[in-house]
C-alpha cells in the first residue's frame, strides 16, 4: 500500500486491477468477519468494520479510478500503510517482550 501511494500515477496498470480486486475481497471477508463477531457479541469486530468502512472503499476507489485517482487517495493509502506499519510492529513487540518476560 506505501509503495502504491508512493509511485501514484506512475504505477502500472495491473496494479489497479490487484487493488480493485484486493478492495472487493476485503470488502466481503470483513463483512462477513463484522457480522459474524457482532451476532456473537465479539469485541474484535472493531477490526472488521474498520476493514469494511475505511479500506476496501479506498482500496476499490482508486483501483477504479486508475490513473485519475486524486493525490488525497494516495495520501489517505499511505496513511493507513503506515498506521497497519506501526500497528504491526508494535504487536509484535509487545509479543516478544510478553514472551520474554515468560521466561
Amino acid at each position: 500500500m506505501i509503495g502504491v501511494a508512493v509511485f501514484r500515477s506512475q504505477n502500472p496498470d495491473w496494479v489497479y486491477q490487484v487493488l480493485f480486486a484486493t478492495g472487493i475481497i476485503v470488502l466481503l471477508y470483513h463483512g462477513y468477519k463484522a457480522v459474524v463477531k457482532l451476532m456473537a457479541n465479539h469485541s474484535g469486530a472493531w477490526v472488521n468494520i474498520i476493514h469494511v468502512l475505511l479500506f476496501a472503499p479506498l482500496l476499490i476507489y482508486i483501483g477504479a479510478q486508475h490513473k485519475n485517482t486524486p493525490r488525497a487517495a494516495y495520501e489517505m493509502l499511505a496513511m493507513a500503510g503506515f498506521a497497519a506499519l506501526g500497528y504491526h510492529l508494535y504487536s509484535i513487540i509487545t509479543m516478544l517482550h510478553f514472551n520474554y518476560d515468560m521466561d
